[in-house]
């Protein structure tokens, strides 16, 4: 009985993949050596087109590492270009300085003004690409702005204040460049 069952399943399976299975065009017959020839030719012709496709996808992806190495090359090379171009009136102005000290009717009032001016020029091109002075004086001291090149007795100042600054720090865009060189105030001794 279970051999009667399974036979008719599969007569059923196959009766389903008979129907479900796209007639050829009302051919019953094999396919001809000619017809296999033009799906063989066809096939290759796609397969071409495909490879020229890929190869033409793999030259514009090179192209584009190319062309953003030498972007970054730029970029790295130039990177500094908009800051050098700002200094360069703090260069003329200092080459007019030096011009005018060796003028007959040069003082030193108008030479001190006149560095004055650059002086301040040079801070003004300096802030303006987010460079900062670190200069500490009265602040109690900060380890991560300030380098302390010595301490101080003082009763004046609480412990830990920079008394002095040997030399200014600077930041840029909030990143340490150069700790401010500076003079720690420490407790008067109870020796005295």
């Amino acid at each position: 009985m279970a051999s009667e069952h399974d036979q008719s399943e599969q007569q059923q399976a196959a009766a389903e993949a008979a129907e479900s299975a796209p007639a050829e065009e009302g051919k019953d017959t094999p396919r001809t050596a000619e017809e296999l020839t033009a799906e063989l030719q066809e096939a290759q012709q796609k397969v071409q087109e495909y490879w020229e496709q890929i190869l033409r996808l793999k030259a514009e992806i090179e192209n584009n590492r190319k062309r953003c190495e030498r972007e970054v090359e730029q970029a790295h090379k130039y990177a500094v270009k908009n800051f050098v171009e700002a200094l360069l009136p703090v260069t003329d102005s200092l080459e007019l300085g030096i011009q005018a000290s060796e003028q007959e009717n040069a003082t030193l009032e108008t030479i001190r003004e006149g560095m004055q001016m650059t002086m301040d020029l040079f801070k003004k091109i300096l802030k303006q690409h987010g460079i900062e002075e670190i200069h500490p004086i009265g602040e109690k001291f900060n380890p991560e702005h300030h380098q302390a090149m010595s301490q101080q007795e003082s009763s004046e100042h609480e412990p830990n204040t920079v008394l002095s600054v040997m030399q200014k720090g600077y930041l840029l865009n909030d990143r340490l460049v150069r700790p401010a060189m500076v003079v720690v105030s420490k407790a008067k001794s109870s020796s005295e």
